[in-house]
């Protein structure tokens, strides 16, 4: 099994150093582990649920000697990003460039709104709002510079229905895939950790089923990671991400390139 979305410590909401994860990753059979914790940025922005950019160059050494000291597992140098305009220069130039990671992962936690910006996790209740996130989600797609979208049904955390309004964000979103060949991530943490409560009954927040289908409508590649914010659960969904996968048909990404081989 192989898990491309993994957090640390650093970001304020989860546990673990690299080498926890590394080490239940290896006792689980995993043969892929990359690791994707939330992006520092600058100016320190959203600085409560991430690192500083004081603790780039410690997480980039906790990657690099767990490399060194686990040949065993290919272990992989990742970060989670939201997408502004004014960050671009920054994933692109430091990110990429300077720190050469392996690649990045697009993770709409926030989208703009009439001036102000708003939480993919909280605020995202009203047709206006979903439209709004589906619209930054598309345009942070088109950057070029991520390897996949992370919960890219997030919206399903607080858009409790199912209408017209998500058909029309999910077909926005899925087809912007299709266009750029970019793989769309079935997450494990929101599979496992995640219900919501509908009028329709219980359903895990996401991946939200009617979602998913469309995606096999489409022939969109998919990812399945664990979204781990602790170490036991660096495989939390992996099996039951695959086998949604497996039973609507969906065709699983080849990463091969962005694991150097």
């Amino acid at each position: 099994m192989k898990n491309h979305h993994t957090h640390t410590f650093r970001c304020k909401h989860a546990l673990g150093e690299v080498d926890d994860y590394v080490r239940v990753a290896l006792a689980q059979g995993l043969t892929v582990l990359g690791f994707a914790d939330h992006t520092p940025l600058p100016g320190n922005r959203f600085l409560s649920t991430r690192m500083s950019l004081a603790e780039l160059p410690g997480y980039v050494q906790a990657i690099a000697e767990a490399q060194q000291g686990y040949r065993e597992i290919t272990i992989l140098k990742g970060m989670e990003c939201e997408w502004m305009p004014e960050f671009h220069s920054f994933y692109q130039e430091v990110l990429l460039g300077e720190y050469a990671f392996d690649y990045l992962v697009l993770g709409c936690h926030f989208f703009p709104y009439n001036g102000d910006v708003l939480s993919s996790h909280v605020d995202l209740h009203t047709p206006r709002h979903l439209a709004a996130y589906t619209q930054h989600l598309v345009q942070s797609m088109r950057s070029g510079l991520f390897a996949f979208v992370a919960h890219p049904d997030l919206f399903g955390l607080t858009y409790l229905e199912w209408d017209e309004n998500t058909e029309a964000a999910a077909r926005d979103i899925i087809g912007t895939a299709k266009e750029l060949g970019l793989p769309l991530e079935i997450n494990g943490h929101g599979l496992v950790n995640r219900t919501v409560e509908t009028a329709r009954g219980p359903r895990p927040a996401y991946p939200w089923l009617p979602f998913w289908e469309l995606v096999a409508d489409y022939e969109v590649p998919v990812v399945v990671n664990s979204d781990a914010h602790h170490p036991q659960r660096v495989a939390q969904g992996l099996r039951e991400g695959l086998e949604l996968a497996d039973s609507l048909g969906l065709t699983l990404a080849d990463l091969t390139l962005r694991e150097g081989g």
